[in-house]
């Protein structure tokens, strides 16, 4: 018997490769039957391929092609093209996995992905971080990335006190590498820098942003991502198109649009008439009209916001909210599932504590029963048998019927509250100034752990914390510099339970939403990041091909 071996082209167009084949040939009619086979075989896949009937079909797209139109609820301000304006909110990540990268970010399956940087590691005494960078890479207007951009993203990013505090120096050890030294170990360093708790580690070029300023990079801003900005109207749309030479991937629609829509009624309108591919956050009536749409497509997404009840007033002794008795009835007054119901279609957990229950640390706690006639028995015990005048209810914008809702089952048990209404920035801009008063529904969205979950609203001097108490506090110091797992793991559920105990706060559900889907999309690209509530990454998102 004679073995033959025939080497047989690679073929590189699409997803299938086809390398040795080796046939054995008993006799030279068989070798050549044999042989006859194979080639007709080769013809066919050959062939296939071109046709591009063989594997996926987005396989065969080499250029991106297309466009898709998002229709949001808020308006972009066009500091959220600049990772160095991130500040403790989620929202500008719309933008920056779009026009942005960064060294280390949450993927699909990964929620601290290589990105810029391939590798990095850590000093035994965790003290020192290096990274290395991915060589040859350019921002879109042909500026090289270096570490010297690294090291200058890192010391203009403004919301970024924590990192700035806890990091002694950066320190460029060549191109392509760079050298992060740290006061003290710091087990969250990355947690604070990989994720999306800031814009720190998302990288913007140095000799760009010098020439022209920030309020230039922010009316034309340059980035390493998937999509390069074309123009900004604002209060009307983004527009962005392809970079071709991205280095993960090429996208595969050309055109993104992200258009500013706050009605929920205006968004449906536009998904039924093809005008948006993608309508965010419809309410209630629209999602149902969706449901009983055949073209189109209900999606929910999100998870990592938490919504909770803020008692402002509590570090008041004067104020009814000082009375944990007051606080304990405002949680009973409240029909979380019912607000799920009415809100997300059912689509929200009721919930106990405002740390998601799959991030590291968290403790679960049972979210408070809906019992109105515990709450008034509590309000008589506290001295207000009639109830009281609350305040105001502050509301973050746009989920109003959200706060109506809850200020009326509030105002069944005798809590009478004066709903304000503003737009988002004012809203924004009057609690982190910490001269609102009364309740707010409140909302947090960062990532990580529990820790840095609470680092906002429990420490006294969290961003959005109105007072706190000082065993928490020093509590919460000691376990931000604890490298034994078990022994922090132990103090965060503590302060998780003082927290519940002591009624801090009142968590209502873990919110997910529903968006509308128009029939050209093929992948909408939501939730491919773990709780990340939009589409991402852009460069996933697929058009229908016809």
């Amino acid at each position: 018997m004679i073995m033959r071996r025939r080497e047989l082209i690679v073929l590189r167009g699409g997803a299938v490769a086809i390398g040795a084949i080796t046939f054995f040939r008993a006799n030279a009619r068989e070798g050549a039957n044999m042989y006859r086979r194979v080639r007709c075989i080769l013809v066919y896949v050959v062939c296939a391929l071109f046709a591009g009937n063989l594997c996926n079909p987005t396989s065969a797209q080499t250029k991106p092609l297309g466009e898709m139109r998002w229709a949001l609820y808020v308006t972009l301000p066009n500091s959220w093209f600049d990772p160095g304006e991130v500040s403790g909110q989620l929202s500008p990540f719309w933008v920056l996995y779009a026009l942005h990268d960064a060294l280390v970010k949450p993927m699909p399956g990964n929620m601290l992905t290589p990105s810029l940087a391939e590798t990095w590691t850590v000093s035994a005494d965790q003290k020192v971080y290096e990274f290395n960078l991915r060589e040859g890479l350019k921002f879109h207007n042909g500026d090289p990335f270096t570490a010297e951009d690294v090291k200058f993203s890192f010391h203009r990013a403004k919301g970024s006190k924590i990192l700035h505090d806890k990091v002694a120096e950066v320190v460029v050890v060549g191109p392509s590498k760079v050298r992060f030294v740290l006061h003290d170990p710091w087990p969250d360093f990355m947690t604070f820098y990989g994720t999306l708790l800031s814009g720190a580690g998302w990288i913007v070029p140095k000799t760009y942003v010098e020439r022209v300023g920030d309020d230039g990079f922010r009316r034309a801003p340059v980035g390493l991502g998937p999509y390069k900005f074309i123009s900004y109207t604002p209060g009307v749309e983004l527009v962005m198109e392809a970079n071709e030479n991205y280095w993960r991937k090429v996208p595969t629609v050309k055109r993104l649009i992200f258009k500013t829509v706050p009605e929920s009624t205006t968004r449906l309108a536009m998904l039924k008439h093809g005008e948006v591919d993608i309508a965010y956050l419809l309410e209630a009536p629209q999602a149902q009209e969706v449901k009983r749409d055949p073209n189109l497509k209900l999606a929910y997404s999100g998870g990592i916001a938490i919504f909770y009840l803020d008692f402002l007033d509590q570090w008041d002794p004067k104020s009814p909210w000082h009375d944990r008795r007051v606080r304990l009835a405002a949680n009973y007054a409240i029909d979380r599932q019912a607000l799920s119901d009415a809100e997300t279609l059912g689509a929200s957990k009721p919930a106990g504590n405002h740390v998601p229950p799959t991030f590291e640390f968290a403790l679960p706690l049972e979210p408070y029963p809906y019992d109105p006639a515990k709450a008034k028995e509590l309000l008589a015990e506290a001295g207000y048998p009639h109830g009281f005048d609350g305040g105001e209810l502050h509301q973050l914008p746009p989920y109003f019927a959200l706060g109506e809702a809850i200020g009326g089952y509030l105002q069944a048990v005798g809590i009478r509250l004066k709903m304000r209404m503003t737009e988002r920035g004012a809203f924004l801009a009057l609690i982190s100034s910490k001269k609102a008063k009364g309740l707010c529904v409140c909302s947090t969205a960062l990532y990580g752990n529990a820790a840095s979950r609470l680092s906002e609203v429990i420490p006294s001097d969290g961003a959005w914390a109105y007072g706190g108490y000082p065993d928490i506090d020093a509590l919460f110091k000691k376990q931000a510099v604890e490298t034994d797992r078990k022994k922090r793991e132990a103090m965060l559920h503590e302060i998780q339970r003082l927290v519940y105990d002591r009624v801090r706060y009142g968590p209502i559900f873990e919110y997910v939403w529903p968006s509308g889907v128009g029939p050209r999309v093929e992948e909408p690209a939501l939730l491919l990041i773990d709780r990340y509530p939009w589409s991402a990454p852009l460069e996933e998102v697929r058009l229908k091909q016809n």
